[in-house]
């Protein structure tokens, strides 16, 4: 009883419980058409997504629990970006329309398989993903503060190939695993489970 508690009610999961709570306050400042504070608290938000992952490892409170409430916190916050750069930005938005969708599909994608093979999100936080989402973070800062756009596109070609890698990591595992960094490491997983 008291592991399981453990396992919930620790300091990195309540850091991403912060994250999912800062979505309705990215959809009021888009909602007002502030801009410079949405963006602030997005910052915020990608800090949260590094520093519960920090908190884990170094007090040892890596859990299943805590992994899926990341993957939750992941999904909330970029379906939030997605939305409110619509709102606040539909012009830009339309301008790179192609890596807007290709982005949105990769954050999409991985989730539908996931659902219909484990009717559940899964939560793999792979090497790719983690590249992926800090070359997507930095490109949408960077594309809807008015500074560079080329970032942005450079970003859905890495959502494009870490997306690729979690549908094949989905389609190839026997059962479902936690905290798989590459296809490679579900392959090992396999021979394993036949070993």
């Amino acid at each position: 009883m008291f592991s399981a508690n453990r396992d919930i009610y620790n300091l990195p999961n309540f850091v991403s419980f912060v994250r999912i709570l800062l979505a309705p306050v990215l959809f009021y400042f888009a909602f007002i058409q502030e801009p410079v504070w949405f963006l602030a608290i997005l910052m915020f938000s990608g800090f949260t997504d590094i520093l519960d992952g920090f908190i884990a490892r170094v007090f040892n409170q890596i859990t299943e629990t805590g992994s899926r409430l990341d993957s939750w916190g992941d999904f909330t916050i970029y379906s939030t970006m997605a939305i409110c750069a619509w709102i606040l930005w539909p012009e830009l938005v339309l301008q790179e329309l192609t890596s807007y969708i290709v982005i949105v599909t990769s954050i999409i994608s991985p989730i539908i398989v996931g659902l219909v093979k484990y009717r559940r999100i899964t939560s793999y936080h792979t090497w790719m993903v983690k590249v992926a989402v800090v070359v997507t973070f930095v490109g949408y800062i960077l594309l809807f503060a008015g500074w560079l756009d080329w970032p942005f596109r450079v970003a859905a070609v890495f959502s494009a190939v870490a997306a690729t890698e979690e549908i094949a990591i989905t389609l190839l595992s026997q059962h479902e695993h936690v905290d798989v960094r590459s296809v490679w490491t579900v392959l090992k997983y396999n021979k394993q489970d036949q070993g």
